[in-house]
């Protein structure tokens, strides 16, 4: 297996696939948040009008989004970002509906914060430090990975807490009162 595989221009070796009820009100609200690029020749619509496939460039990245269909489950996307301003994004999110999870958090010396987006996906926005150290030493080895105990920080707590409080919360935008 090769690092980096061939892959067509424009793709990363892993591009995240979203879907979503209201695709193309999540293309917005990505667009607006972390300045994405809509690639309007990649936007399909399925014969039922739905979003079949609609591409967003975010930096160096593509994100592929496109409706759920009615009898389809609810999958909400997971998806880690880098951005310059932290703050900044939050802001936009939260201005657009999104809503805060995770206030902004030092992370083994960068910045992370957490939102839930309008279609119940959870972004992870990072803010890399290239000056920081990021002294992953403390880690318990692979075979003692059942307690973190060891080189938790209350950041760290803050951090996984929050993350469990989002994840237990979490339920089908179609199915709120």
């Amino acid at each position: 297996m090769t690092a980096s595989p061939p892959v067509p221009a424009g793709s990363n070796t892993v591009n995240p696939f979203l879907l979503a009820d209201g695709a193309a009100a999540l293309i917005d609200f990505l667009i607006e948040v972390f300045g994405a690029e809509d690639v309007p020749e990649a936007r399909t619509l399925d014969t039922d009008g739905l979003v079949l496939h609609a591409e967003l460039r975010v930096g160096d990245s593509l994100l592929t989004v496109a409706d759920r269909k009615p009898h389809w489950p609810f999958t909400p996307a997971l998806v880690r970002v880098y951005v310059d301003d932290v703050d900044a994004v939050l802001a936009r999110a939260e201005k657009l509906g999104g809503k805060i999870l995770t206030r902004p958090t030092d992370f083994f010396g960068d910045t992370l914060a957490r939102f839930q987006d309008p279609a119940s996906n959870l972004w992870w926005v990072y803010r890399h430090d290239p000056n920081a150290v990021q002294d992953w030493s403390q880690a318990a080895e692979p075979d003692e990975a059942e307690d973190w105990s060891s080189f938790t920080t209350p950041e760290l707590e803050y951090i996984h807490s929050t993350l469990d409080e989002a994840l237990t919360a979490l339920t089908d935008p179609r199915k709120k009162d």
